[in-house]
C-alpha cells in the first residue's frame, strides 16, 4: 500500500490547531500572556504540527527534558496556508526542484521547511500515512505569534490521562479523548508542490 502524505487536523472555519512541546520555562509565560513571549525564541525556526499523536511520539508524552508541557495552539487558517504557501520540502523533488543545485538554493532561502514523517497510533506504531511538520522560520515566527496565534491550552494533564489509559489497557477510553483530527482540504497546486495527496 502506497504511504499518504495527507494533512489531518482538528479545524474549523477559521483555525486550525497545532501541537508543540516546550520546557515549563517557556509554556508557563505563554500561557500567562496568552501568546508566545520570551523566553520563546524569536530568532531560530520553530516546528509546528497538526497531529497530537505524532508529537505525543516525540516528546514521550511529555516526558522529554524540554518537552514536558504540551501546548495546543489554535491558529488562523490565513496564517497557516501563508507558511504553506511559503514551504520548501526537506528533501529534493526532481519533479518540483529540478535538480539538488537549485533546491539547496530554494531551502536555503525558504521562511518555512515542511518535513513528513510516519504518523503514529496511540501506542507509537508508525501508520500507513504520512503526518506533516511545519518549521517556521525567523522571517515569519513574529507573525506566527504575535498574529497568527489566537488561542493557547495546556493539553498536559490530558495527554498524562490518556498515556495512563492507554498504559492500563483502555485504549478505548484514552482514544475519545483524542483530538478530532480529519483531512485537511489544499489548494492542488500547493498539495503538488508539498508532495501532499488531497484530501
Amino acid at each position: 500500500m502506497t504511504l499518504l502524505r495527507q494533512i489531518r487536523a482538528d479545524f474549523d472555519a477559521d483555525t486550525i490547531v497545532m501541537y508543540q512541546a516546550f520546557g515549563p520555562a517557556i509554556a508557563d509565560p505563554a500561557l500567562a500572556a496568552g501568546r508566545f513571549v520570551a523566553p520563546f525564541s524569536f530568532t531560530r525556526m520553530t516546528w509546528i504540527k497538526p497531529s497530537l499523536l505524532w508529537l505525543m511520539h516525540r516528546s514521550n508524552w511529555g516526558r522529554k527534558p524540554g518537552q514536558e508541557r504540551v501546548l495546543a495552539v489554535r491558529i488562523t487558517r490565513t496564517g497557516w496556508e501563508q507558511a504553506l504557501s511559503q514551504a520548501v520540502l526537506t528533501a529534493p523533488v526532481p519533479g518540483i526542484h529540478g535538480g539538488t543545485a537549485a533546491w539547496n538554493t530554494a531551502f536555503d532561502a525558504a521562511n518555512v521547511h515542511v518535513q513528513w514523517d510516519p504518523e503514529r497510533s496511540a501506542r507509537g506504531a508508525a501508520l500507513n500515512h504520512y503526518s506533516i511538520q511545519v518549521g517556521i522560520g525567523r522571517a515569519l515566527i513574529r507573525a506566527y505569534a504575535d498574529h497568527w496565534v489566537v488561542g493557547l491550552t495546556d493539553l498536559t494533564p490530558t495527554v498524562h490521562k490518556i498515556d495512563a489509559l492507554i498504559r492500563s489497557g483502555q485504549a478505548a477510553k484514552a482514544q475519545r479523548l483524542l483530538p478530532p483530527e480529519r483531512p485537511y482540504p489544499l489548494a492542488p497546486a500547493t498539495a503538488r508542490r508539498l508532495q501532499a495527496d488531497l484530501a
